[in-house]
Order: structure tokens, then sequence, then C-alpha cells
């Protein structure tokens, strides 16, 4: 028997004084589960399916794809193909992201041998509410709906702040107006995700606004339960995954007796690395010897998931004991730093930023306006004029693996582009495009935010004026019980054994970008709050380290960088300049290799390689935008032949009126007599009025035979000999100049 499609299972909830609906039952019903999530007229369908594994891959396979249908905001793909292309967007990548995030740790670390896959399409978009919130909350739910064992639901939401006041999930246009963007996901107890960019939004703002933002979104997680009560599917069998305890017990004896504490002692990360794997092979060389274990693959198999595990208690019952970590510091000291700037001869800004062992170069590049990024997407074209890309070749790891660009790269650049956003000068007062390229050389640990301190650095190195240096620090936190050790700047293997990752980033005045990843159930406000205060102190060391190397930015720009400079001209004259099929335009940029944009307002921008080609390109474009001097000689062109004179143009688009009284010194009786049409004709400026403009061939030839221009031998006959009712009519000179040719004719 066929459902109904349309009496789906439909659940309701008003979260910041909107309503947000969740059904099930009408789209995707051959999906594990399958959730229609819409606010306003915005809507995203949400699936999840799963699949056995025919074998144990050693880690939990969840993928996450979000992707946004063009068919949504009624518009077609600007791909060659006309449909969505197969490669997620930048957008596409970093929300999904966002949903991975806080979904991973709400499966079981261990066990569930099933590859699952969770995808969540955009198919309306009404360009008011956006979707990746939605997208976020409709994953939990159709996860709850599913047999999978999921210990949610969550649910996400965006914060905004306008005059001061927070704002549940704002509109486009509230998000300009906010000083405040931030996602985030919880549960009904606390939160489980944070993702957010900020202007210079103090500490306890942000500790404010997601607790806040908690308790305004629980309603989507109690319709979320109360949907799973009307249509969830029974949860599937699922024992959780226990280690044989005497294989472990014998693993921990002979780890510690092959010197495992004394390997995670060692304070470099490669020589840990080694002490580490020395011991493993210790291990399992005695347990292929033993009798008991030497013929059990599959325990075997798992001695490295159980030597992990010991490694994490050894490492975190130090900390919890002695305060003392990995590498030996105390928990709140930051790695010792070392900077350098114009390291490389021909970049416009460089800089080499080293906190411990993880060290990044990270280069500027000055571009013009037509060097932005353009990007399709469902609120239309979008361009982007500052961009940071964060690679990580696995030499950085010493690794060998494909190089490249993955998720982690692209969310990471996304966080450091964030952070330093707020501190670039405004379009109208620097309209360079802006590349930062931040290339992780050595990782253990924060690269990300070595690649925001970084970037700063570059972009004072290029002498761009930012307002204020920008550092950031990575926090982790220990938690046992109900004690908690929150530790700054975390190595790598603390990020990997610890229960938080919490990347905060600013200037001296406050916050401008902020990622949490939480490990455990959730983070209390008690908790973020202490992270937020040692952060706060962590931040300001590293800005003070970063000011003994570059305290402001340079004074001016690399010789290299783009030479830029801005024309203003009569907005009627923009068509010359560019010209036929822009003949115009392409010939000033291949003799001086400049870029030229032009605004409708007559705004005029060039960029160009070398000063000396930046005034070569100013004057080929101010030479379409000319204004005659009064007085002056002109070769001009016989541009159109009429009863009362002749039309000429004395400079491009300048046209002047030479009457037949100015075109000889003796009597003309018909001006084709003098003037032919397409010759030139030199004329003198004897009047400007406004765009009206006259001129004198008879004044030039007078000062030819001696005798100098006199303004009122020129003046224009009385007005009862001008005939000028084109004038009194409002048309101008050309407008009535039939009707005064005949009035001096007469």
């Amino acid at each position: 028997m066929y459902q109904d499609i349309f009496e789906p299972i439909r659940v309701t909830a008003m979260v910041g004084g909107k309503e947000v609906i969740l059904e099930t039952g009408r789209m995707a019903n051959q999906a594990h589960g399958s959730v229609w999530i819409q606010c306003g007229g915005t809507v995203v369908l949400v699936t999840v399916c799963s699949q056995t594994l025919e074998f144990d891959k050693g880690f939990f396979p969840l993928t996450v794809e979000y992707s946004e249908k063009m068919y949504a905001a009624g518009r077609i793909p600007g791909s060659f193909f006309r449909r969505e292309i197969g490669r997620p967007s930048e957008r596409e990548t970093l929300v999904s992201r966002l949903i991975d995030r806080p979904l991973r740790p709400l499966f079981p670390k261990k066990g569930l041998n099933e590859d699952v896959q969770v995808l969540a399409s955009v198919i309306s978009a009404d360009q008011v509410n956006d979707s990746d919130v939605l997208a976020l909350t409709g994953a939990s739910a159709a996860v709850m709906l599913s047999p999978l064992p999921f210990d949610g639901p969550v649910a996400g939401g965006r914060i905004g702040r306008i005059n001061g006041q927070f704002v549940l999930n704002p509109t486009f246009e509230q998000q300009e107006q906010s000083d405040l963007n931030i996602v985030f996901a919880a549960s009904a107890d606390a939160l489980t995700m944070v993702e957010g960019e900020a202007r210079f939004v103090p500490e306890e703002v942000i500790i404010d606004a997601l607790e806040w933002g908690r308790q305004q979104i629980q309603p989507l997680v109690e319709a979320q339960l109360k949907l799973r009560e009307l249509a969830g599917k029974p949860k599937m069998a699922f024992t959780p995954h226990a280690d044989d305890p005497v294989l472990v017990a014998r693993v921990k004896e002979l780890a510690l007796a092959a010197g495992l504490e004394e390997a995670l002692r060692v304070p470099e990360k490669m020589a840990r690395k080694d002490a580490r794997k020395a011991v493993k092979e210790k291990v399992m060389e005695n347990l292929k010897s033993d009798p008991a274990w030497a013929e059990n693959d599959a325990a075997l198999k798992s001695v490295g998931d159980m030597l992990s595990d010991l490694e994490k208690k050894l490492v975190r019952a130090r900390i919890v004991n002695e305060g003392t970590r990995i590498d030996g510091r105390d928990t709140k000291t930051v790695r010792p730093i070392q900077i350098q700037t114009g390291l490389l001869p021909r970049a416009h800004g460089s800089a080499l930023f080293r906190r411990g062992e993880t060290k990044s170069m990270v280069v500027t590049t000055l571009g013009s306006s037509t060097d932005e990024q353009r990007m399709d997407s469902l609120t239309g074209d979008v361009t982007k004029r500052f961009m940071l890309h964060y690679n990580f070749p696995p030499f950085s790891v010493g690794e060998v693996k494909p190089v490249r660009v993955s998720r982690r790269e692209i969310g990471h650049g996304a966080l450091a582009e964030k952070s330093l956003r707020p501190v670039l000068p405004a379009d109208a007062d620097f309209p360079f495009t802006l590349r930062v390229v931040s290339e992780t050389l050595e990782s253990n640990g924060s690269s990300s935010m070595a690649a925001v301190c970084g970037g700063s650095l570059s972009l004072m190195d290029a002498g761009v004026p930012i307002s204020a240096p920008v550092a950031g620090v990575a926090m982790g936190l220990i938690k046992e019980g109900d004690k908690f050790i929150v530790l700054t700047d975390i190595l790598g293997d603390e990020d990997a054994l610890g229960d938080m990752d919490f990347k905060i980033a600013g200037t001296a005045e406050g916050v401008t970008g902020v990622q949490m990843d939480i490990k455990i159930t959730g983070l209390t406000t008690e908790i973020m709050r202490a992270a937020m205060k040692q952060a706060h102190e962590g931040r300001h060391h590293i800005l003070e380290e970063m000011a003994k190397a570059i305290g402001e930015p340079r004074k001016e720009l690399s010789r290299f960088a783009p030479q830029h400079a801005e024309v203003f001209v009569n907005p009627d004259i923009i068509r010359l300049i560019i010209g036929p099929g822009g003949k115009n335009i392409k010939a000033i940029t291949a003799a001086t290799g400049a870029s030229v944009d032009i605004e409708d307002s007559g705004r005029v921008s060039i960029f160009a390689p070398t000063a000396e080609a930046l005034e070569k390109a100013r004057e080929m474009v101010s030479y379409y935008d000319q204004r005659p001097d009064l007085g002056k000689n002109y070769l001009a062109k016989v541009r159109k032949i009429m009863e009362i004179g002749a039309i000429v143009e004395v400079l491009p688009n300048v046209e002047a009126l030479v009457h037949v009284s100015q075109l000889d010194v003796n009597r003309v009786e018909q001006p084709g007599d003098v003037a032919r049409l397409g010759e030139d004709m030199m004329v003198k400026v004897i009047e400007i009025n406004g765009d009206r403009i006259r001129a004198s061939r008879k004044a030039v030839l007078l000062e030819e035979q001696g005798h100098p221009w006199n303004p009122e031998e020129t003046a224009r006959p009385p007005r009862s000999d001008r005939g000028d009712r084109g004038d009194r009519n409002g048309r101008g000179d050309r407008g009535g100049r039939d009707r005064r040719d005949r009035g001096d004719r007469r």
C-alpha cells in the first residue's frame, strides 16, 4: 500500500521568531532517514543512508555532502555545462564541514561497522533565510529517524548582534549589519561546535551570545525528539566494541616495560614518534613470540589502538596530576616564537612564523580589481577581493600522500580569512585585490593559527594598511569527571588525546575569528569562560612577540607591487575609453601592461606594473576626457557642414561651432566653400559656455597676419542679427543653427 505523499509527518518549532518545519514521509522514503526542513521559503532535503562494510576500515567512514541546487533560487548554473558541476564549491565544502563536525562525535567511536552517508540538498532558497544551519539541524533529525545508533539530537543556529542586541538566525540583510556571525551546534545540555567571525567583540560577549543561542534553539532539539517518536525507525542492534581485557593488560605490561612513559616525555615530535614506534615494535615482537597470541591475527591487529588508548591515558594523567605536558610546558605557556619578515625578494609581502615545531611561510600578493574571485552562488554572482589560501603539504609532517586541496585545508584557510578580514582597509581607501597564501612547512599543532599570525605579518610587510595586527592561538581541554584543565597552544598529540580544539583569533581589542570542535558530549559555559580567559592571555603574548618583528604596516608598498591611481572622467565618454569592441582599452593595456577598471560613475582605477606605465596609462585614459582652453588653438576635424557654419571636433568627443562669420577673414557665402567634411582645420576656441563651445578660424588667420586675438572682435553678433530663437526655445547652439544662419544671411 502506497503512503499518501500529501500527508507527511510534520512537527514545527518557533525559533528566533520564525517557524521551522521538519517533516518526513513525503520525499526520499527509501533512504534510511530523510527530513524536509523549511524556514520561510528556504528548504533543505537531508537524507542518511548506511551500508554494512565487508571489513573494518579502522575508522568510522562518515561522509557528509552539502549541495546547493541553482534551481532553488531560480538560477541557471554559470558553468559551461549549465549544470551543477561535480566538484563542490568552497561554500558547499565549508557547510559540509559544519555538519560533519558536530555529528561525528555522536556516533559510536568503535564497533559501528557501517559506511554512513549524509546528503543535504538546498532545493529552495528565498534569499532571506540561510540554509546552512537548517542543513545542520536537518542532518541530525535524519540520523535520529534512521536505525543508526546516535547520541543526539543536536541543532544548529546562527547568532548575530545588531545595535548590541543578539539576533538568532539573522537574515542575509541583517548579517551585513551585525558585528557577530557565529554558527554553532548544541545539544540539550551543552555546546558541541562553534565557527564564526566577529568585529573586535570582547570574549565575554561571545560567551554570553553562545549561552543565549544554546537556550534559544532548544525547541529544535525537542522537535527532533518528537519527530523521532512519530516516525523513527527501530534502532539496529549494536554492541559497543570491547577489547579483550587480558590482552589489554598484557599490552600495557609490555609497553611500560619497553619504556612507553619515557617515550611520551620526549619533547621533540619526530624523536617522540620514533620512540613510540620502537615501543610498539617491542610489544609486537613479544606478542608474536607468545603462543597465546601469536596466531590470533585479529588480536594483533588491535594492538595499535590499544597502545593509542594507553598513551592517551598516560599523558592525560600526567597533565592532571603533575600539570606537565608532553613537551615539558605547564598548561598556560605558549611555545617559543620566532619571526622573519621580507624573506622573499620578489614577493609583495612575506613572513616566516615559527611557534615551537610549527612553522608557516605566509605570502601576500596585491592585484587589481580584475583579479577578484568570481563565484556562482544562490544569491547571484559573488566577488571576493580578499582570499586566504592555506596549504598543508605532506612533507610538513614527514609523510607521503597525494598532493591535493583537502576539506581541512579549505576549512583552515576560511577560518584564517575570517580572522583577518575585519582589519583590512575599505575598498575605497585601498582598492587592491589581496591574496594571502599560507604554506605550512612544519607542523606540530595549531598551523591554522600560524596562518593567522603569519598572514597579519605578511600583510604589514606588504604595506597593506591594516587597522591592527591579528594573532591566534589554539586551546585544548583535558576533562576527567568534574575536573578540567585548559591547555594553551596545543601540540598535535594534545589535539588527538584531548577533549577540545578551540581556536581563537583577534586583535588586542577583541575577537575576530573563532572555531571550536568538541570531542566529548558538550562544553559547559564554565569551561568556555576559562578557555576564553586563558586564550586572551596567550593571544596578547603572541601579539607582543609579533610587534618585536614588525609593529605596524610599512609606509610604502613593495616596488614590485602594482602601482595604482584613480582618474575621474565624464561618464559620457566611458564608451570612448572602451572603444568599439573594447579596442581602445585593449590598446591601453597592450601599450602599458596596466589593467583599467571603469565604473559607471566615471571612476577609473588603473593598476600598472611600474610608475612609468601608470603615468602613461593615465595619460591615455585622460586623452578621451580633455576640455579645451579658452583662447587656445586646436587642429580640429570638420564633422558636419550646415548653413550657419561648421561643426568641428577640437578634442576627442568635444565639438565646437565655427560660425560662418568665423570661417575666414573675408565674407563667406557658403560654409562648404571653406570647410570640407573630414578635413582638418586650425581653429581657436573663442567661447566656452558650459557644454557649448564656439571656435574661430578667422582668429587664427588674423594671428598669422600679425593681429593678436581680441575676444571682443570675435564676440557673437547682436541678437537681432543672430536670430537665436533656438536659444530661447532651450535647444542650444545646434538646435537653432539653421534659424541663426538665415538671420545672419538676411
